[in-house]
C-alpha cells in the first residue's frame, strides 16, 4: 500500500524518545522516508543562564536518542537556531511533503507554530500535529454543559470515567522503523560550548535519556505500594522523580498512566495516589489551554488587585527566600535543595510557595519564576498551577485563610530533622526539637550544637503568627472584587 507522502520530517520537542512517540509514529506510517530532527531553539536559550542543568539533560537525551535512531538506520539531525526559521529552512532542504510533531499548548509554543505552519504552506508542505505529552488534553473532558473543569475532584471524576484502554495504549513505532532514513545534515549533537552553554551538575540519581527514566521507574514500581504514605515526607524516598523525564518526554506520559490504573483496579492504594497526581497535570495542562491569560496574571481576576510587598526591603526578603536564609529551617533546607540539585520535593514546593507568598507578602509571580529558572522538571502549566493553588489566586486552588505554618510542617513531615541536616550542616547538632525552630532554643543547646543565631544560621525575617494576620488583611480585597 502506498503511503501518502514520499518525505516527511518527526520534529522532536519535549518527546525525546523513540517508543510509543506519537508525532514519529504517524510520520513513520505515512511517508516512505522519515527524517528527524531537533532544534536548540535561541529564542528559548537566549534567556537561560549560561550554566543550566536542562541545557545538559537535553544533550544528554539527544545523544542517545541519536544512538537509537543510528541503529535502526536513522539519524537525528539537531541545529541550533529560531526553530521558526529552522524547520521550514530544513523541511525545504530536505523536500519533505509534511513535517510531523506533538502538541505544545504553551502560549509562546502556539505562536511558534502557526508561523511555522505559515511558511511550511508557502512551498506546499504541511505541519501535522498529534497529542502526546498528556492523556487528555484541550476539550476532551469537559463538564456536562461543554465548560472546562475549574475544581480538581470533578475533573478527575470525570477522567477516570472517560479513560479506558485505548487512551493509555502504546503507539507501536517498532513496527514502522524501516521508514526511518539517514541524512549528511545529520552530523551528531552539539557540544555545550558549541552553543554557548557551561557545565552544569546533574543528579547522579537522574539518569540521562530513556535509558535513565526506564532505571527510574523500576525502581519507583519496587515502591509504588508506598507512596501514599511516604509521599510526603522529604527525608525519605518516596516521590518516582521521573517529573524531569515526564517534561522532556524520555518517559510516555501513557505508559505510565496505565501502569498506575492496572495497579489502582488491582487495589493498590500507592498507584491510585500517583494516577491522581498525573490526572493533576493533565488538568493543569486543560486549565493553560482553556485560560491563557492565567499564564500571566491571576486566574481568578480578582486576586490581581492584591497589593504586594514591593521596594528594597521586600527585595531584601526575597534574595533570603532565593538563597534558604530565611531563618525557618524547613523553608531554608527546601532552597537549598532545589538550588544544589535543580529539584525540590512536591510538599517542600507548597511549604516554600506559601511562605513566600503568605509570610513575606511577595508577588507569587516572582516565586513562579525562580522556579521556571531553577526546576529542572519545570513546565509552564504545572508550575503556573502549583503557585497559584499556593497564593490561592488559582484554579481549585487553597482558600487564602488557609496558611501553611513553616514551623509545624517541619514538625510533621521531617519531624526527626533528617532532611533539615541534609541540606542544613550548620543545624545538625540541634535536638530533634529545637531543629525546626532554632530561635526558641536554649541559648546552652544552641551553644553546645554550634549554633550562632544571626552569625552561621539566620534569625528568622518575619514572625509567622503577624505574617499570617498581615496576609488576612491583604486577602480581604478579594472579598470585595467579583469575577468581571
Amino acid at each position: 500500500m502506498s503511503k501518502q507522502f514520499d518525505r516527511a520530517l518527526a520534529w522532536f520537542r519535549r518527546d525525546l524518545r523513540l517508543d510509543d512517540q506519537a508525532a514519529l509514529f504517524h510520520a513513520l506510517k505515512s511517508a516512505d522516508a522519515v527524517f528527524c530532527c531537533f532544534i536548540l531553539d535561541t529564542d528559548i536559550l537566549a534567556a537561560l543562564p549560561r550554566a543550566d542543568r536542562r541545557v545538559v539533560f537535553i544533550l544528554g537525551a539527544l545523544a542517545e536518542l541519536d544512538q537509537r535512531l543510528r541503529e535502526r538506520g536513522g539519524a537525528l539531525i539537531v541545529r541550533h537556531g529560531a526553530a521558526a526559521d529552522e524547520i521550514p529552512r530544513l523541511a525545504a532542504e530536505l523536500h519533505v511533503q509534511a513535517v510531523f510533531c506533538n502538541h505544545d499548548d504553551e502560549p509562546a509554543a502556539l505562536m511558534r507554530d502557526a508561523q511555522v505552519a505559515e511558511k511550511l504552506a508557502s512551498f506546499g508542505a504541511l505541519l501535522k500535529t498529534s497529542k502526546d505529552h498528556v492523556i487528555f488534553e484541550r476539550r476532551e473532558v469537559m463538564t456536562a454543559v461543554g465548560g472546562p473543569y475549574g475544581v480538581f475532584t470533578p475533573y478527575k471524576n470525570a477522567w477516570l470515567k472517560k479513560v479506558e484502554p485505548f487512551y493509555l495504549s502504546s503507539y507501536p513505532v517498532e513496527r514502522y522503523t524501516e521508514a526511518l532514513a539517514g541524512s549528511v545534515l545529520a552530523q551528531g549533537v552539539p557540544s555545550l560550548s558549541d552553543i554557548g552553554f557551561e557545565p552544569a551538575a546533574l543528579p547522579a540519581s537522574l539518569g540521562m535519556g530513556a535509558s535513565g527514566a526506564e532505571a527510574l521507574l523500576e525502581d519507583f514500581l519496587e515502591r509504588i505500594a508506598r507512596y501514599d504514605r511516604a509521599r510526603d515526607f522529604p527525608a525519605i524516598k518516596g516521590p518516582s522523580y521521573l517529573s524531569t523525564h515526564l517534561r522532556f518526554g524520555t518517559v510516555s506520559i501513557r505508559r505510565l498512566a496505565r501502569l498506575a490504573h492496572e495497579r489502582m483496579q488491582a487495589g493498590d492504594r500507592g498507584a491510585e495516589v500517583w494516577l491522581s497526581e498525573l490526572i493533576w497535570r493533565d488538568f493543569y495542562h486543560q486549565v493553560m489551554h482553556h485560560h491563557p491569560h492565567a499564564m500571566t496574571g491571576a486566574f481568578r481576576r480578582e486576586y490581581d488587585g492584591i497589593q504586594w510587598e514591593q521596594g528594597p526591603e521586600a527585595d531584601r526578603l526575597f534574595k533570603a527566600w532565593c538563597d534558604g536564609e530565611t531563618g525557618y529551617p524547613l523553608v531554608d533546607a527546601a532552597m537549598k535543595q532545589l538550588n544544589e540539585t535543580g529539584y525540590q520535593h512536591n510538599r517542600l514546593r507548597m511549604v516554600t510557595a506559601s511562605f513566600l507568598t503568605k509570610d513575606l507578602g511577595i508577588a507569587w509571580r516572582r516565586g513562579e519564576a525562580y522556579f521556571a529558572q531553577q526546576l529542572l522538571d519545570f513546565d509552564l502549566a504545572a508550575n503556573n498551577g502549583g503557585w497559584q493553588w499556593a497564593s490561592s489566586s488559582g484554579c481549585d486552588a487553597q482558600p487564602y485563610f488557609r496558611i501553611f505554618n513553616p514551623v509545624s510542617q517541619s514538625e510533621k513531615f521531617d519531624a526527626e530533622g533528617k532532611f533539615i541536616r541534609r541540606y542544613l550542616p550548620q543545624l545538625a547538632g540541634l535536638s530533634d526539637k529545637a531543629i525546626h525552630a532554632p530561635w526558641l532554643a536554649a541559648p546552652l543547646e544552641l551553644q553546645a550544637a554550634g549554633v550562632e543565631l544571626g552569625a552561621n544560621y539566620p534569625r528568622p525575617v518575619v514572625d509567622h503568627a503577624f505574617a499570617r494576620e498581615r496576609t488576612l488583611a491583604r486577602y480581604a480585597v478579594v472579598k470585595s472584587r467579583a469575577l468581571p
